[in-house]
């Protein structure tokens, strides 16, 4: 991990960034706003299966150089356990920044009561409603199985229409 300044308050801000979108930069940049030093966590393959029931698109390796990159990140881990608390005793922060998506949300509370319990605050961002990552895999989906309809010569592609 890079050399966190003394006294800097830490920031830590968790995702797939599976597809890196402009929501995803917007999330870092923000993030990066609010505090001293950003840690980027980059969800584990593994643990976007286990936790999103399927493989990201990108593989770990790609996401973490893509997020390491950018230039709001001050450094980039690979996030392999699916408890917050635990990533936080490992890694140290002040603040844990998320989509306000999690806001409300049962999963949402309760990440607040563990991280007030420990001193850490959590700071909701808006979710960039024009661009997800969802909507993107929805689009290679679709494209996909255009393609491979097109292939067995049932329609004619909407790629060639």
């Amino acid at each position: 991990m890079s050399h966190i300044p003394a006294g800097a308050r830490v920031g830590y801000a968790a995702g797939a960034f599976d597809l890196f979108h402009v929501g995803h930069l917007n999330i870092l940049k923000h993030a990066r706003s609010q505090c001293d030093f950003l840690i980027a966590g980059v969800v584990s393959d593994e643990m976007l299966e286990l936790t999103k029931g399927r493989p990201p698109i990108v593989p770990l390796s790609e996401r973490l150089e893509i997020v390491r990159n950018i230039r709001f990140v001050d450094d980039a881990v690979a996030e392999v356990v699916p408890d917050k608390l635990e990533t936080w005793r490992t890694i140290g922060f002040d603040v844990f920044f998320k989509g306000d998506d999690w806001r409300g949300t049962e999963r949402g509370e309760r990440l607040e009561r563990e991280f007030t319990a420990v001193g850490v605050d959590v700071v909701y961002f808006p979710y960039t409603v024009s661009t997800s990552s969802t909507q993107l895999r929805r689009a290679l989906d679709f494209l996909e199985s255009d393609r491979q309809v097109d292939a067995g010569g049932a329609r004619e592609s909407s790629v060639n229409r």
